[in-house]
């Protein structure tokens, strides 16, 4: 398998297979973030896909070494997601989901997930990247194109509004 440098270096310059040696490892955080961002699993995998495309691309843009690619990708999944929740004309005529309707989340589960879905995509974005795909504070900054503090703060209000949602469900 080649070094991940020497892939990056041979995708910008077209090769399809280094792009894909470099883009297969990104995939399933990808696809989770977008599944949260959504709430709705074709979506979010039409989501991913698309920022496939889109970074295939966009590939000679990205700044920085491999290092940054993580980053730099998730960052366009969460555009896609930003666009997709823009443009959902057609989820007026969306089909119930099966799963939701047999009841096998446990309780505790749905109820942070709802409170997840109540949050703005802004505010949801900072605690998936760094809480569910457990990115270090540094690529969540990079990701969100922002300093490290304003990552931290990002994520700090949107963990004491969601701590909030979930305490003031308990009272009801």
């Amino acid at each position: 398998m080649e070094q991940r440098p020497q892939a990056l270096a041979r995708a910008s310059q077209g090769d399809a297979d280094s792009f894909s040696v470099l883009i297969e490892p990104l995939l399933d955080p990808a696809y989770r973030l977008a599944a949260v961002m959504l709430n709705d699993r074709p979506a979010a995998e039409d989501a991913v896909q698309e920022a496939s495309v889109k970074a295939w691309r966009k590939l000679r843009q990205l700044r920085g070494d491999v290092g940054s690619l993580r980053a730099w990708f998730l960052s366009i999944v969460a555009n896609e997601c930003r666009m997709a929740k823009r443009t959902r004309w057609w989820s007026v005529i969306r089909l119930p989901d099966m799963e939701r309707q047999q009841g096998d989340e446990p309780e505790a589960r749905s109820d942070l997930h709802a409170a997840l879905l109540r949050l703005s995509p802004d505010e949801r974005l900072p605690l998936v990247l760094h809480f569910y795909l457990d990115l270090p504070l540094d690529e969540v900054a990079k990701t969100l194109r922002v300093s490290p503090s304003a990552a931290k703060s990002r994520i700090y209000r949107a963990a004491k509004r969601l701590r909030a949602d979930l305490t003031l469900e308990e009272v009801f």
